[in-house]
């Protein structure tokens, strides 16, 4: 699979609108934000004309999306950033996800939950045991002190979102859509719902769900982004936000306590050795053992792992004359989904069992990724059908020594060369709905990640982290080290799936990076499967794909199902991609950003 050259437009003949969103590719020197909200991103813009860098815009980013998607986002979620040190030349990684309560333990949730003995069950995405303490408020003070500039303080850096939430700011279209979608679940989830909902007179209880181009303010998250900023992560995880998070848990029957986050804020986000794996593909053998590139992605808890075996599975295939050397007018074909789909499949079944927090359970990084492994699992591909029964396979290989891990996704670089793959999530729409009193932000549902039986190494523990579907992604080049992408796509189950299809798009389709944003997707329908359990391998496909392609996948016996447009189109994900070239005559850095048609935003060049 021959890499992309150095230019985003290889072929000067390229169709500019080969897909149907009719985005260009936006370029800069000084630096972009490609984000899923406007004003969000201008919160991003503002902070590195202030001297910030990547990360400490990041943050910005992030909390301005708390204020303009809450629907899927906020600092009562967790999460994760890969970030490249253009001075180090090296990807760096940052968990900054949230842990189980310590009275949290497996036979106290089941019998909460009135789980009889003998089936597996499991948390309930509303319920008041799916909330885990937040990680995002210490991940992001952490991201600034340990990734920043130093330039500026968390106070200037969280006041772009501030203004936002005093002065209010207009709702975009599909988060305008998703939070009426949810008003019922955020009115009965908390008596703090009004929080979260538009001041209206004209309805009964003087509150409603904002509707798109509509004026919100959310006094309240402003007034928790200030105390984060003017006392620390301690401000967060100590005193009057802590206070009234556990109340509201504890009056809902939950069983987190000051303590828990006080432990949170004690441990800090983990900083963790980044996982990848390098990709050459049979094409790029005759120019050198060293092209390709090197996808990275966050260790467990994250599944990133997912998308690194996939990869390493499509290698495998090629090496193993299973699938031929797949060049750009393969993109999207027949040959070229049943390969995805198939090491999607495999690789989602050893991921749904092996992947946990390491610190508690071993996990076999390693020997998953080995190329023995990796082998071994593509030589049960058919090129002719689908596969009728996918398990999990036994690595058999020793795990390595492991340190002490709804969505946004969204990436930014500077003018120093640096770039920040960023992820924030509530888990589903607004997590669990449940606002603590004066605090603005609804609470996490990231406890459904656990497995409710005892025998699976991702089973709920005290203080232990579930399996997270939030993942950043980074590519740098084999030849040299240098940073090729920082990307993602959002969207839980759908993540690696996307990272996958996008890098791919890219790799052999030669698409610019808003083209392989733009290309139908597939969404292998795996969601997370409960062991012992049949699991669904519908294959969702996009409605502006090939017809004959969508028959081709059914003649493989795969269950298909096509997927509309609207807002049906967020189950395969919303991705940003920002790439990194340079000018081919005078050499100066360039970064070339997509952003996903499926959400609200675009990409901003500073």
């Amino acid at each position: 699979m021959p890499l992309e050259s150095s230019s985003v437009f290889e072929d000067p003949t390229y169709d500019m609108f080969k897909f149907p969103s009719r985005r260009s590719v936006v370029h800069s020197t000084e630096g972009i934000v490609a984000c899923s909200q406007p004003l969000a991103a201008k919160c991003g813009l503002e902070v590195l004309r202030a001297g910030g860098n990547a990360a400490d815009a990041a943050v910005a980013v992030a909390a301005g999306l708390n204020m303009t998607e809450p629907c899927s986002t906020g600092i009562g979620g967790d999460m994760f950033i890969l970030y490249w040190d253009a001075s180090k030349q090296q990807v760096f990684a940052m968990n900054g996800s949230g842990r189980s309560g310590a009275n949290c333990t497996l036979e106290q949730i089941r019998s909460d939950l009135k789980i009889e003995q003998g089936v597996t069950g499991q948390i309930p995405m509303a319920s008041v045991h799916a909330v885990t303490v937040p990680g995002a408020a210490a991940g992001w003070a952490d991201t600034v002190e340990r990734f920043g500039s130093g330039n500026l303080s968390l106070s200037q850096i969280l006041n772009p979102a501030i203004q936002l939430g005093e002065k209010g700011f207009p709702v975009s279209e599909v988060t305008g859509y998703y939070w009426t979608s949810a008003e019922h679940l955020i009115r009965k989830a908390s008596p703090n719902f009004a929080e979260m909902l538009k001041v209206d007179p004209s309805q009964a209880d003087g509150v409603r769900a904002p509707r798109p181009g509509e004026i919100m303010k959310n006094p309240s998250l402003a007034r928790t982004f200030r105390t984060l900023a003017e006392e620390g992560k301690e401000g967060f995880y100590t005193g009057r936000i802590a206070q009234e998070l556990v109340k509201v848990v504890q009056d809902l029957g939950g069983h987190l306590t000051l303590d828990d986050l006080k432990h949170h804020l004690e441990q800090g986000s983990e900083p963790v050795d980044p996982i990848s794996l390098k990709f050459r593909g049979q094409g790029l053998t005759s120019q050198g053992a060293d092209e390709g590139i090197e996808l990275w992605e966050h260790p467990p808890n994250g599944q990133g792992i997912i998308a690194l075996m996939a990869l390493g599975i499509i290698q495998e295939l090629e090496k193993q004359g299973e699938i031929p050397t797949f060049k750009p007018e393969d993109f999207n074909t027949t040959p070229y989904l049943h390969a995805i789909i198939e090491a999607l499949r495999l690789s989602f079944s050893d991921g749904s069992w092996y992947i946990a927090d390491p610190n508690v359970t071993p996990v076999p990084i390693e020997g998953l990724l080995s190329e023995k492994y990796l082998f071994q699992r593509a030589s049960l591909f058919n090129s002719s059908r689908a596969l009728d029964l996918v398990e999990h396979g036994e690595p058999n290989y020793p795990s390595p020594a492991l340190q002490s891990s709804d969505t946004v996704y969204f990436t930014v670089s500077d003018s120093q060369g640096n770039a920040a793959s960023f992820i924030n999530s509530n888990y589903g729409g607004f997590g669990t709905c449940i606002i603590p009193k004066g605090c603005g932000f609804t609470l996490q549902n990231r406890g459904a990640g656990f497995s409710l039986d005892a025998d699976h190494p991702n089973k709920l523990e005290p203080r232990k982290r579930p399996y997270h579907t939030i993942i950043p992604a980074m590519a740098t080049n084999i030849k040299d080290g240098s940073l090729h992408s920082s990307f993602g796509v959002m969207g839980g189950f759908m993540q690696p799936q996307g990272h996958v299809q996008v890098l791919l798009g890219q790799i052999v389709g030669k698409l610019n990076p808003q083209q392989a944003l733009d290309a139908p997707r597939i969404c292998v329908g795996a969601g997370f499967p409960e062991h012992g359990k049949p699991v669904d391998w519908t294959v969702n496909v996009e409605e502006s794909m090939d017809p004959e392609v969508i028959e081709g996948l059914r003649q493989l016996g795969h269950k298909v199902v096509v997927v509309g447009g609207g807002p049906k189109r967020g189950l395969f994900g919303r991705g940003q991609i920002i790439r990194y070239t340079l000018d081919p005559v005078d050499k100066t850095p360039i970064w070339s950003a997509g952003s996903d048609m499926r959400a609200d935003g675009a990409a901003y060049p500073l």
